[in-house]
């Protein structure tokens, strides 16, 4: 056990300067018990905190001032100012300077992630029209991070507690999601999700749900034929490797009995079908957790909120969430590194799950 880091780095960029990414940064830090065994390190800059503090009326909280995430403070909110330029504000503006600092704090941060100056990546909310560059030519964090990482897939993984869901296709045209959708996608992101339920939250058998595309999962082809000629067959073939994923299921139907709650986590085929259900059931409370990637990062599972920046509307309990979930899965990775250094025998595990 000696090997396991007791007090882990949190590097947080700041998104936008014009959205809510700089007030639920400060709301979540201005509590002290957040930063307990942890050290905080904002890649952003003074200029930029001192005009949200005045804003907020923040008066009582103060950043401590840094030159590098590796002489940051422990149990402190710490910031590196990134960049010593005046730059305009607009509160709840999409500008130019918006994109282009949101990508410097972004760029600093992950280039310490990458040098292990830091443990764990939590980003706050970019606008993904006006950040678009030569340098970041991304639908989104979560395609930027995984190339990033050299790694060839990833999965988008909505967490609230015991409520996970993951997205086989990410920020893609609704019209293109039948094109995309094969079976081999969705062998490997069942697979990503079972390797990030049993590293990132300990969870040793895990049960899928996948769900259908098309209404009813297709009522046996009558709506449509991506569930008999895609889904299934991946199923089988995960069946086949030992991996207890079943469906397809009915989107309405799981959700609406109650039912996603029988299993560990559950693969949505596009975007909405899955973050539709996750945002009204948790509430405000979720997290985006890029699974799959050798990198830890999380965010809210907000945008920019340009419509209240600055009015103190904002609620934090997203943005502090991720932060605690990016903690708790560095964690959880170090805990699962020294159990299968001497892995036990695993008991056969059985379970029926009818497909509706």
């Amino acid at each position: 056990m000696s090997n396991i880091k007791e007090n882990i780095t949190v590097g947080i960029s700041v998104g936008d300067i014009n959205g809510v990414g700089m007030e639920v940064i400060m709301k979540t830090l201005r509590d002290n018990r957040v930063m307990e065994n942890i050290t905080v390190v904002v890649y952003g800059s003074t200029r930029l905190a001192s005009y949200y503090k005045k804003t907020l009326g923040f008066n009582q909280f103060n950043f401590v001032k840094t030159d590098s995430a590796e002489k940051a403070k422990p149990n402190k909110a710490n910031l590196i100012n990134v960049w010593d330029d005046e730059v305009k504000i607009t509160m709840g503006e999409s500008t130019e300077d918006g994109g282009t600092y949101a990508l410097k704090s972004l760029e600093a941060a992950t280039e310490d992630l990458a040098g292990g100056k830091i443990d764990v990546l939590v980003t706050a909310p970019i606008n993904k029209y006006n950040i678009q560059s030569e340098q970041f030519n991304f639908p989104g964090h979560t395609e930027y991070l995984t190339q990033y990482a050299n790694a060839d897939e990833s999965l988008m993984f909505m967490i609230d507690e015991g409520l996970r869901i993951g997205v086989a296709t990410n920020h893609i045209p609704l019209k293109e999601v039948s094109e995309v959708l094969t079976k081999e996608l969705i062998e490997d992101k069942v697979r990503l999700m079972v390797a990030s339920l049993k590293k990132d939250f300990g969870i040793e058998e895990p049960t899928i749900a996948v769900l259908g595309l098309n209404p009813h999962a297709g009522d046996d082809g009558l709506l449509g034929d991506e569930e008999e000629e895609v889904i299934i067959p991946a199923l089988e073939s995960l069946n086949e490797e030992g991996i207890m994923a079943y469906g397809p299921y009915a989107a309405d139907g799981i959700f609406g009995s109650g039912n996603y709650n029988k299993f560990d986590a559950v693969l949505a085929m596009y975007h909405d079908q899955g973050l539709v259900p996750f945002k009204a059931l948790s509430g405000g409370n979720g997290v985006n957790f890029t699974a799959g990637l050798p990198i830890v990062r999380t965010s809210p599972d907000h945008g920019t909120a340009f419509d209240i920046v600055g009015k103190g509307k904002a609620s934090e309990a997203s943005f502090r969430n991720a932060l605690f979930t990016a903690v708790d899965v560095f964690r959880n990775r170090q805990h699962y590194k020294t159990i299968t250094a001497n892995p036990l025998p695993i008991k056969e595990h059985k379970k029926e799950h009818n497909r509706k």
